[in-house]
């Protein structure tokens, strides 16, 4: 593929992903955007979602990530997320386990816990499902 972006999408703990791709699709908090080789340059935060990207064959794949920043240059995305994994990554029992134990923080009132996090916890959960069981 001549015409390319370089793709980095990096946690505290490692590098997710290091890749070559004709495009990039991201949650960012005031909508998904994409990017072309070429885009103008922008920084932009994101939300839980899926960043999806086709690379240098032409697969698409995908990655969990639960917030962060993403850099837009002519020919770079990188993002840097509190966490991501790949699609093929998720573990899906941990994943059920985690909205399991967030559903009953949500439930119990009398629990003391913080239920912000517990929904942000369930709505990671939930996502990193969807990804695994669904696409």
């Amino acid at each position: 593929m001549a015409e390319s972006i370089r793709l980095e999408i990096v946690t505290p703990e490692k590098t997710v992903v290091s890749d070559e791709a004709s495009m990039v699709v991201s949650p960012g908090t005031m909508g998904e955007f994409g990017v072309l080789i070429g885009h103008t340059p922008f920084l932009t935060t994101l939300k839980i979602g899926t960043i999806r990207y086709t690379d240098k064959n032409g697969k698409e794949k995908y990655v969990f990530v639960s917030g962060g920043f993403a850099e837009a240059l002519p020919d770079k995305v990188t993002v840097l997320a509190e966490s991501a994994e790949r699609r093929s990554d998720i573990d899906i029992k941990r994943a059920k386990a985690a909205m399991e134990r967030a559903k009953k923080r949500i439930e119990d009132d009398s629990s003391g816990y913080d239920i912000d996090r517990a929904k942000a916890a369930m709505q990671r959960a939930l996502h990193r499902i969807e990804l695994a069981e669904t696409l």
